[in-house]
């Protein structure tokens, strides 16, 4: 079994990312916000309950979720994915962007074998992201079993020359069957503040 390491994203008036801009992609929006914290290690919690410590933050919205195990990759994909993934946290990568994500009830009412068959059979999700590596580095949350309003929550990290990159990859994505089944998605896209 995997190790499990909760992470917590705190949108509010203090944190290390300064929000550039929320982007309704579909479905509802998020409320605007100054800044992001990002923090591992915060135990997840259902609903939503904040701590005195986020509450400092006067925060305008809480996601949480958890890094596990790998879903719908192969073993030979995430030998793939390990060798070419960056590390988060490089000093160049001072452009981030956080993307909530929730799916269909279509999707989940699938078996495991035909979401797999649609993510990389047809839609070649990880083929697509591969072709990305090393400049963009990501991390994806699992969150839709803690009662929160999304499912996923994508992380991904990058030099600021690398952004149009990142959108090219985006927009393939969301061209994908993969995508018909998305209900709702908002890009939070941030840059590393200086103060």
């Amino acid at each position: 079994m995997t190790d499990v390491l909760p992470v917590t994203f705190t949108a509010g008036t203090t944190g290390p990312w300064r929000i550039e801009r929320i982007t309704k992609v579909t479905g509802d929006g998020l409320p605007v916000a100054a800044r992001l914290l990002v923090e591992e290690g915060r135990a997840p919690v259902a609903g939503p309950r904040v701590s005195p410590k986020v509450a400092t933050n006067a925060p305008g919205w809480v996601l949480r979720g958890t890094v596990s195990n790998q879903r719908y990759t192969t073993a030979a994909e995430l030998a793939q994915l390990n060798a070419r993934s960056p590390v988060l946290g490089r000093p160049g990568a001072t452009v981030a962007s956080l993307i909530p994500i929730t799916k269909s009830q279509a999707w989940w009412e699938m078996a495991q074998d035909e979401r797999r068959g649609i993510f990389e059979d047809t839609s070649h999700h990880i083929r697509r992201s591969m072709g990305y590596l090393p400049a963009v580095a990501r991390r994806l949350h699992h969150c839709r079993d803690l009662g929160g309003p999304f499912d996923f929550l994508t992380w991904f990290e990058f030099a600021p020359e690398n952004a149009a990159a990142f959108d090219d990859l985006l927009g393939e994505l969301r061209n994908t069957e993969e995508w018909t089944f998305i209900e709702r998605e908002v890009e939070v896209r941030v840059e590393r503040a200086s103060v």
